[in-house]
């Protein structure tokens, strides 16, 4: 039987094996979380990881994990152990941070929330690895040395998986895929702020889709 963590990492897979790429989604009017979320879904992506840099963020997760079946929410910028307790009590079904700290390593360890941590160096991916994380966020990913330096830690860190994200664009989303140690890449464009600004579902429905069918080159 696995153990509390060893479940959650297994529930973190799950998550980032949805579809090629996890929304990464800024909301500031909490009016366009649900139907947001119905597009993205309906393109063909589930994981939407609402991020805490706004005042609606969490109001936001709590709408769309209540109201848009299919949709698996989690939170983003998770930089405390107090936004960890409120992703959880908001309804998100994952956490993603963009870095680790002791701090956060304890406190996911007490939290039924499955955390997806950040890394940016060999160091704090092997740090997450010693305290079984098998499953990170690779942040942020281009300015951090893109996918040359994933490819360099695929052979040194075989028993890590990564979701790249920052700067990551349509174009460049299938060269990282194609890493060994990639398993899903964290994508930004498909919630463009005019697009929510201007309520143009139907044009996030159709980069979701255009997103879900990435494949590998």
């Amino acid at each position: 039987m696995p153990n509390a963590l060893e479940k959650k990492q297994l529930d973190i897979e799950t998550t980032l094996k949805l579809a090629p790429v996890v929304a990464v989604v800024v909301i500031d009017d909490v009016a366009a979380a649900v139907p947001l979320a119905h597009a993205l879904v309906a393109g063909g992506i589930r994981a939407i990881e609402v991020t805490l840099r706004t005042k609606v963020a969490l109001d936001a997760i709590r709408a769309i994990a209540a109201e848009v079946e299919g949709a698996v929410v989690g939170s983003g910028t998770v930089l405390t152990p107090d936004d960890l307790k409120a992703s959880e009590r908001a309804g998100a079904r994952f956490a993603v941070s963009p870095g680790c700290t002791p701090r956060l390593v304890e406190a996911a360890a007490a939290s039924a929330l499955p955390w997806l941590p950040g890394a940016a160096t060999a160091s704090e991916a092997m740090f997450m690895y010693e305290h079984g994380y098998r499953y990170m966020k690779f942040f942020p990913a281009v300015p951090a040395g893109g996918i040359a330096l994933l490819r360099a830690w695929a052979a040194p860190l075989p028993g890590i998986k990564f979701c790249p994200t920052g700067g990551i664009t349509p174009l460049s989303a299938p060269d990282f895929l194609a890493s060994p140690n990639v398993v899903c890449v964290g994508g930004s464009w498909l919630s463009p702020a005019n697009l929510l600004r201007e309520g143009s579902w139907a044009k996030v429905e159709d980069l979701a889709r255009a997103a879900a069918a990435l494949k590998p080159e």
